[in-house]
C-alpha cells in the first residue's frame, strides 16, 4: 500500500487528526503534524499499541470460515430421453493463517508427493486414502460451522447512520473490526463470483461425463479386471514389508503436511471426484502433464529476432548457393529477383551486382570475394617459390614445326639416332612428342608437333611452351599452308625462329625458292639482312645437322635461359593418355624446379601423387630438373594437353583447388548451355531442322582426341552437322557402347580397341564401330557420311517440244491437239508444260499420245502426233507442249 498522511489516515478511521497524533505519540511514533507521511510499519506499530492498551492479544485471527449454498439445474440426455436434475451445492471455505514453519513443512510434503510414484501404490492403499479424505472433509465442514458461529458472535455490526462525532469517539479496535469486516465481505463477494464460474464449469464437465457414461463404465470394468491380476502377480513381500516407511505428506500418512484440510483449505468437489474414480484417471493426468512439460522443455522455439549473416558473393553465384548462405528457401530469393525484374531458376547463375541487391533487400551484409581466390593464392605461392630459388642456366626447349611430310620427325630421328617415323601410322606424326638430347655442345629438349591441318591446337601449344622454334621446310616443296600457320604461331608466342631447309639431298631441291617464299611472309634470312637463320639440312644423310644444333645453342646463349632448380616443380602438360595396366599417364615438360617421385602434383582439373616417373625412353627415374620431359603415373584422371601443372605442399590443398576448378568448369558449361538454348531455338525456327550425325569418339591420347573433335565440328553446313555425344581417352568400354546405342551414334576408335564385353555387345546389337589410325581417313569417312545425308539437288531437263498445229474434238477423248514434234522426243509417261507466247500456262501430264490411230509411248523429232492433255481443255493452235524430266544429283560437302 502506498504511504498516506496522518490527515488521510484519520479520515479513513473516522477520527480527528489531533486525536490520532496523540495516540501515535503515545505509541512512540515521531509524528507531530497532520501532513507527515505514515508508512505501513508505522500503522502496524500504532495498531499493536492500541490492542495492548485495550487488553487484547496482538495475535491476528488465524481462521475465517465462509459458507455458501447454490441450487442449479442440470439437463442431461441419456438412453431414456432428456432429464432435468436440480443440483444443490453446499460449500464451506476456511481461510487459515499459518506460520512460516508450517509453510516450510508443507512445501517439503508437496515435494515428496510430487516425487512419489503413483503407480507404485496398491489398490488397498488407494481405497484407504479415499476414506481418509472423506473423513477429513466431514471434520473440515464441522470446524467451519464452529468458526462461523464464533465470527458472528465477535462481529460488531455497523449502524446505518452515524455522525462524525460518534465516529471520533469510537474505540480504534471497533474501527479496525469494521474495516476487517468490510474486507471479508469484499473477499466473500469475490469468492462467490469465482464459485459461480466454477459451478458452471463443473456442470459442463458433468454433462460431458454423463454423455460418455457408457464408455467410462466399460473402461472401469476393464480396469477392475486388470487390477487383481497385477496384485496377484506381485511378489510376496517379506514380513513387515507392507508397513513401508513413508515420507511426510505421502498418501496414507495424513498428518499436518497432507492434502485437504491439513493444507489449510476444504476439500473441493474435484478432489472427491478424483478419490472416487480411482487412481487411473489421476495417473493418466499426471502422465499427460509430464509429457506436456517434457515437450515444452525440449520443443522447438521460434526465433525472436531475425539474424543477419555475412554473405560471400563472387563474380557469379547460383540462386541455390545464395539462398543456402542466407539460410532461407530458394523460392524467397527467386521472388526477390522477380521484384527486381530478373527471371531465374534455382540453378541459374546471377552476377555479383544483382546478388548484392538481393542480399541487401533481405537484410544481410555482403562480402565481395574473388572467384579465383584459391587460384590467386596458388599463383602467389608459386611465384614466391620461384623468387626464393636460385636461378641456374638451363637447356633450351626447341619445338619442331612445319607442314606435313616435310621431314620434321625424320630430322629428329637423325638427331636422336632413333627411328620414330618408321613406326608412325601413315608415315605422319599424330602425337606431340618430347625428347631431350645430349649433344657435344650441350643438352637440348625437343618437342615434335604434328603437321596435319587438324593439329592446329597442338602446334599452338608447342609454340607457347618453347624457347626456340625450328621451322622445317622441304626444299622441293616450298612453303605450304601449315608452314605459314607455324610462322604465325611463332610470332604470336614471341619466340625466335630458325628455318631448316630439309631434303637438300633430292634433285629438285631449291633453297632459294624457300627463301623467296618466306621473305614474302616477312621471314628474312640473315644473309639477306634479316635476323632469321636459314640452315640447309638433310635428314637422310645428316648434312647440316651439326650446324643446326650450333645455331640452336647460339640462339639459347643469346636468350640467357635460366630457371631455379631447388624449388617445387612447375611446367606444362604435353600429352596424356590412359594405359590399361598403369592407369592415367601424363607427359610433362618441367619448366622450373625439380619434380621428384612422391610429390603431390596438381595438373589442370586433376591431381595425385607421383607413383612413378619415366623418361622418354621408358626408363624409371627419381627426379627431373628444368627443361626435362617426363611421364608420370598417379593422377586421378587425364589432364588436358596444354594445362599447367605444379607440385603443391599437401594433397588436401591439391584436392581443394581441383574441386574448385571442376565446379567452375561445370558452372561455365551450364551458363553456356543456358545461353545457347534460346539461340538454338531461333536458329531452328528460322533455318529449319538440321540433320545430325551423332558420333562417339575414343582416342589414345588427349591431343589426338582434341584434334579429332575440332576437325569433326568444323564439318557440316546449314543442313547437316556432327554432334559429338561423348569423347574420351582409353579403350572402348561397354558403357561407351550403351551410350552409342541410346543416342543412335556411330563409334570411332582412334588407335584404341574395344574390350571383350564391349565387342560382344557391339556384335549383338549391331552398333556401327570403325577403327582408324590415320586422322584424315576418319575425317574423309565422316565427310562422306554427311554428304550422304544431304538432300539431293533436283535438276530439270527438257527432253522434247511439240507444237500445236490444230485442235480436234473427239467424242471419246475430248479435245485432241494435232502436233508436230519440233525438238527432241515426246514421252507419254513424263510430265509436261503448256506454253503460250513462251509463258507457262499449265503443268501436268499427258492423257494420250497417238501416232495415227495407234497409241505410242514416244514420238521423235519431225513426226506428227495427236496429244491429249489430262484435265486441260484450253489448248489452242500455236501453243507449245514441253516434255521434261527431273533428275536427282547427289551433293557433297
Amino acid at each position: 500500500m502506498a504511504q498516506v498522511t496522518v490527515q488521510q489516515l484519520a479520515e479513513v478511521v473516522g477520527a480527528s487528526a489531533e486525536r490520532l497524533l496523540t495516540q501515535m505519540k503515545e505509541a512512540g511514533l515521531p509524528h507531530s503534524e497532520a501532513e507527515q507521511a505514515v508508512s505501513d510499519e508505522d500503522k502496524q506499530t500504532l495498531l499493536t499499541f492500541l490492542k495492548r492498551s485495550h487488553g487484547e492479544s496482538t495475535d491476528a485471527p488465524k481462521r475465517i470460515t465462509l459458507k455458501r449454498k447454490t441450487i442449479s439445474t442440470l439437463k442431461s440426455s441419456g438412453s431414456q430421453g432428456k432429464k432435468t436434475v436440480n443440483v444443490e451445492v453446499r460449500k464451506k471455505r476456511t481461510y487459515v493463517k499459518r506460520d512460516q514453519e508450517e509453510l516450510g513443512a508443507e512445501e517439503l510434503a508437496a515435494e515428496d508427493v510430487a516425487g512419489e510414484d503413483v503407480n507404485a501404490e496398491p489398490l488397498e492403499v488407494q481405497a484407504a486414502a479415499a476414506e481418509v479424505e472423506a473423513q477429513a472433509a466431514a471434520e473440515a465442514a464441522k470446524a467451519a460451522e464452529e468458526a462461523v458461529k464464533v465470527a458472528e458472535a465477535e462481529f460488531v455490526p455497523e449502524p446505518e447512520s452515524e455522525s462524525e462525532e460518534d465516529l471520533a469517539n469510537l474505540d480504534p479496535e471497533v474501527l479496525r473490526q469494521r474495516a476487517a469486516a468490510r474486507r471479508m465481505k469484499q473477499e466473500a463477494d469475490e469468492a462467490e463470483a469465482r464459485k459461480v464460474a466454477l459451478d458452471a464449469r463443473k456442470a459442463e464437465e458433468e454433462r460431458k461425463e454423463a454423455e460418455a457414461a457408457t464408455k467410462a463404465k466399460a473402461e472401469k470394468a476393464q480396469e477392475t479386471i486388470k487390477r487383481p491380476k497385477r496384485l496377484h502377480d506381485a511378489p510376496t513381500a517379506a514380513p513387515g514389508a507392507d508397513q513401508r516407511k513413508k515420507k511426510p505428506g505421502a498418501r496414507g500418512d495424513r498428518g499436518p503436511q497432507g492434502r485437504g484440510k491439513q493444507r489449510g483449505h476444504n476439500l473441493s468437489l474435484s478432489d472427491l471426484d478424483r478419490a472416487e474414480s480411482g487412481m487411473s484417471r489421476r495417473r493418466g493426468r499426471k502422465k499427460l502433464k509430464a509429457s506436456h512439460e517434457e515437450h515444452s522443455k525440449h520443443g522447438f522455439e521460434m526465433p525472436t529476432e531475425k539474424k543477419a549473416v555475412e554473405v560471400e558473393i563472387a563474380d557469379m553465384i547460383s540462386v541455390g548457393d545464395l539462398a543456402q548462405q542466407m539460410s532461407i528457401k530458394a523460392g524467397e530469393v527467386i521472388k526477390q529477383l522477380m521484384t527486381l525484374g530478373v527471371m531465374a531458376n534455382i540453378n541459374q547463375m546471377i552476377d555479383q551486382d544483382t546478388a548484392t541487391l538481393v542480399v541487401e533487400e533481405m537484410g544481410h551484409a555482403v562480402k565481395a570475394v574473388s572467384a579465383d581466390a584459391l587460384e590467386e593464392s596458388l599463383e602467389e605461392s608459386l611465384a614466391q617459390n620461384t623468387d626464393e630459388g636460385n636461378a641456374e642456366p638451363r637447356a633450351p626447349v626447341v619445338t619442331v614445326m612445319g607442314h606435313v611430310d616435310h621431314g620434321k620427325t625424320s630430322l629428329l630421328d637423325y638427331i636422336r639416332k632413333s627411328h620414330v617415323a618408321s613406326a608412325e601410322a601413315g608415315g605422319i606424326t599424330q602425337h606431340i612428342g618430347a625428347y631431350h638430347v645430349d649433344t657435344d655442345h650441350g643438352m637440348i629438349s625437343f618437342l615434335d608437333t604434328p603437321g596435319h591441318a587438324a593439329f592446329t591446337a597442338m602446334r599452338a601449344r608447342g609454340a607457347k611452351s618453347t624457347d626456340i622454334v625450328i621451322l622445317v621446310v622441304a626444299a622441293d616443296d616450298g612453303v605450304m599452308p601449315q608452314t605459314e600457320e607455324a610462322v604465325m604461331h611463332a610470332r604470336a608466342a614471341g619466340v625466335p625462329l630458325i628455318v631448316a631447309i630439309n631434303k637438300m639431298d633430292k634433285e629438285g631441291a631449291d633453297p632459294e625458292r624457300v627463301k623467296n617464299e618466306l621473305s614474302a611472309k616477312e621471314v628474312i634470312p640473315e644473309d639477306w639482312g634479316g635476323d632469321t637463320q636459314f640452315i640447309p639440312v638433310s635428314a637422310q644423310t645428316g648434312d647440316g645437322v651439326n650446324e643446326l644444333l650450333e645455331a640452336v645453342l647460339l640462339q639459347s646463349e643469346l636468350l640467357e635461359l635460366q630457371a631455379p632448380k631447388d624449388v617445387p616443380a612447375q611446367g606444362i602438360v604435353i600429352e596424356s593418355r590412359l594405359d590399361k595396366g598403369r592407369g592415367s599417364v601424363a607427359s610433362l615438360l618441367i619448366q622450373s624446379g625439380t619434380l621428384r617421385k612422391g610429390d603431390i602434383v596438381l595438373a589442370g582439373l586433376q591431381y595425385g601423387r607421383v607413383r612413378a616417373m619415366l623418361d622418354e625412353n621408358g626408363e624409371p627415374i627419381d627426379e627431373a630438373g628444368p627443361s626435362i620431359p617426363v611421364e608420370i603415373l598417379g593422377l586421378d584422371g587425364t589432364p588436358d594437353a596444354g594445362d599447367q601443372f605444379a607440385a603443391v605442399e599437401s594433397e588436401k590443398r591439391a584436392r581443394e583447388i581441383a574441386d574448385f576448378r571442376q565446379e567452375k568448369t561445370r558452372d561455365n558449361k551450364l551458363a553456356r548451355q543456358q545461353a545457347a538454348k534460346l539461340d538454338n531455338m531461333f536458329e531452328s525456327m528460322t533455318a529449319g531442322e538440321r540433320k545430325t550425325l551423332n558420333v562417339v569418339v575414343k582416342a589414345d591420347v588427349r591431343g589426338s582426341l582434341e584434334a579429332i573433335q575440332t576437325a569433326l565440328l568444323d564439318l557440316g553446313n546449314e543442313e547437316v552437322q556432327v554432334n559429338i555425344v561423348t569423347g574420351g581417352v582409353g579403350g572402348i568400354a561397354e558403357t561407351d557402347v550403351t551410350l552409342a546405342m541410346t543416342s543412335s551414334a556411330v563409334m570411332f576408335g582412334f588407335n584404341v580397341r574395344a574390350d571383350n564385353a564391349a565387342r560382344r555387345l557391339i556384335e549383338g546389337e549391331g552398333v556401327d564401330l570403325r577403327y582408324y589410325n590415320v586422322i584424315y581417313d576418319l575425317i574423309d569417312d565422316v565427310k562422306s557420311a554427311l554428304s550422304g545425308m544431304l538432300a539431293p539437288e533436283l535438276r530439270e531437263e527438257i527432253v522434247g517440244i511439240a507444237e500445236v498445229r490444230d485442235v480436234f474434238s473427239s467424242p471419246k477423248f475430248g479435245q485432241i491437239a494435232g502436233c508436230m514434234v519440233i525438238e527432241g522426243t515426246v514421252y507419254r509417261s513424263k510430265p509436261i508444260r503448256v506454253l503460250r507466247d513462251n509463258v507457262v500456262i499449265y503443268q501436268g501430264e499427258l492423257e494420250s499420245l497417238r501416232r495415227f490411230k495407234d497409241d505410242a509411248a514416244d514420238v521423235r523429232n519431225g513426226t506428227e502426233c495427236g496429244i491429249g492433255v489430262k484435265n486441260y481443255t484450253d489448248v489452242k493452235a500455236g501453243d507449245l507442249i514441253e516434255v521434261f524430266e527431273v533428275k536427282e544429283i547427289a551433293r557433297s560437302l
